[in-house]
């Protein structure tokens, strides 16, 4: 995919445990040309787990980039008005941010990006990860599946045995996703198989 002349927001929220995931994604849109501008949620800024330090997350994300890091919704604010993104994809995007989308609440950095580009009707890629997709946060992503210009990354279930709410995208096909969303297209299938736990 030839990503030249093309700026993506790629906005990271606290599904810790896929940051590993992630972080060659953001790899790929680079190596492919694109200008990409960083965004990152309160959890991101400022949580360490056993699956890294923020100060770790943030200086990958910094180091591919090669942009400062979006993360006060002041800082979010302006791109709205200035329709720099031309793709904004939330990979992870976790429940709580999910929720907040689907219920037009903005209170972090991005979901203020998400709402500019809302606003500028361009697209929103989505890449879910939440132990409740199919428990309470069903209704919200459903809300989201039928909104204009917003797109999934597919998804599925990561471990129905161990817990069969839970959903999670294919963070490898992120960047085929916001490709597909680009020419106003869901990348298919949406819902797929991700893998089974024993």
């Amino acid at each position: 995919m030839d990503w030249h002349g093309i700026t993506v927001g790629y906005a990271i929220t606290g599904s810790h445990c896929t940051f590993a995931e992630v972080m060659p994604q953001i790899q790929r849109f680079m190596d492919g040309g694109a200008n990409v501008v960083p965004i990152v949620s309160a959890s991101v800024l400022g949580t360490d787990t056993r699956f890294g330090t923020s100060e770790n997350w943030l200086k990958q994300l910094k180091d591919i980039t090669g942009n400062d890091i979006i993360s006060t919704i002041v800082e979010a604010e302006p791109l709205g008005p200035s329709k720099l993104l031309d793709v904004l994809t939330i990979a992870p995007c976790t429940g709580n941010t999910t929720s907040k989308l689907a219920n037009a609440m903005t209170d972090s950095p991005v979901l203020m990006a998400a709402k500019s580009q809302m606003r500028n009707g361009r697209p929103l890629v989505l890449a879910i990860s939440t132990n409740d997709g199919l428990g309470l946060n069903a209704a919200n992503i459903a809300k989201l599946l039928v909104t204009k210009n917003i797109y999934f990354v597919p998804f599925g279930q990561d471990n129905p045995q161990g817990k069969p709410n839970s959903l999670v995208a294919r963070m490898d096909l992120i960047p085929e996703a916001c490709y597909a969303a680009l020419q106003g297209n869901q990348l298919q299938p949406m819902i797929i198989e991700r893998f089974h736990s024993a």
